[in-house]
């Protein structure tokens, strides 16, 4: 039996949306065990609980020996002001599990990653059950957790990879909690940004880039209308400062703010699982 509990470092799930999940593995996944730490459903203004909540239910739950992955239930805003206490506090326990989860949870992610400790991962949050599609894409995350063969983001090659939402990476970068990602494929992406703003956010993280083997630009979604046309496209600015930097641009990948965002393991991918 694995289990897994669902966190959420930043905004609050609704219950709904919860029991639409925990319904959803109960009929389909009966090799799973899947709970919501109560944590989840706190409201403090925009957060799920407070830091203090919301660190607590990390740090319970990475040491806890009994759950094998933590699967987070919202992004929002909020992991960036846990994770320095809660990577400080994580014991041997969570370094055997799986954490996985995108959005504004990259930064517990990315510092996972920095450290070695469990496998971080890129996949749909258990919130995402409401996107069109999200019964698919809680269905592929339980059988990914579960053990079972999933097929993964199609690109994926022999190379390390990570994958980010385009504003939590830029604002790690040059932070304690930044992986080394020399050499590593780097595949970005962004939701509800002004396309000045995805080039503000590029310019600065191709500065703090330079060693990797490229970048793979995955969905720009959402984008709001600015009063003025910005005169490029999303993939025109990522080869643009990629160009500018000499960073590699490795083309589109299959992941965002949607159901079909697709599943990156953090590293090299096992063979047997790459689309």
């Amino acid at each position: 039996m694995t289990k897994i509990v669902s966190l959420c470092p930043g905004k609050p799930i609704e219950r709904a949306r919860a029991d639409a999940v925990l319904a959803l593995a109960k009929a389909q996944f009966p090799a799973v065990s899947l709970r919501f730490h109560p944590q989840c459903f706190v409201e403090d203004g925009h957060f799920a609980g407070n830091d203090p909540t919301r660190l607590a239910a990390f740090i319970e739950t990475a040491n806890d020996p009994q759950v094998d992955a933590i699967w987070f239930a919202m992004g929002g805003y909020g992991a960036c002001r846990i994770v320095g206490e809660a990577m400080a506090s994580v014991g041997d326990s969570a370094r055997d599990k799986v954490y996985l989860g995108y959005s504004d949870n990259g930064y517990l992610l990315g510092a996972l990653y920095a450290q070695g400790i469990g496998q971080a991962v890129h996949g749909p949050l258990a919130g995402d059950i409401r996107r069109e599609g999200g019964e698919d894409a809680c269905r592929r995350v339980l059988a990914y957790l579960g053990g079972a063969d999933v097929p993964l983001e199609a690109g994926l090659d022999d190379r390390p990879t990570v994958a980010f939402n385009l504003m939590t990476l830029a604002m790690m970068v040059g932070t304690d909690f930044m992986p080394d990602l020399t050499d590593h494929v780097v595949i970005v992406e962004e939701v509800a940004e002004h396309l000045y703003a995805v080039d503000r956010l590029f310019f600065h993280i191709v500065e703090h880039l330079g060693a990797i083997a490229g970048l793979r630009l995955g969905r720009i979604s959402a984008v709001p209308e600015n009063d003025r046309p910005f005169g490029q496209t999303e993939e025109e600015i990522a080869k643009f400062w990629c160009q500018r930097s000499g960073i590699a641009y490795l083309g589109r990948a299959d992941i965002g703010h949607d159901a079909g965002n697709a599943i990156v393991p953090f590293g090299v991918a096992p063979k047997a699982s790459r689309a």
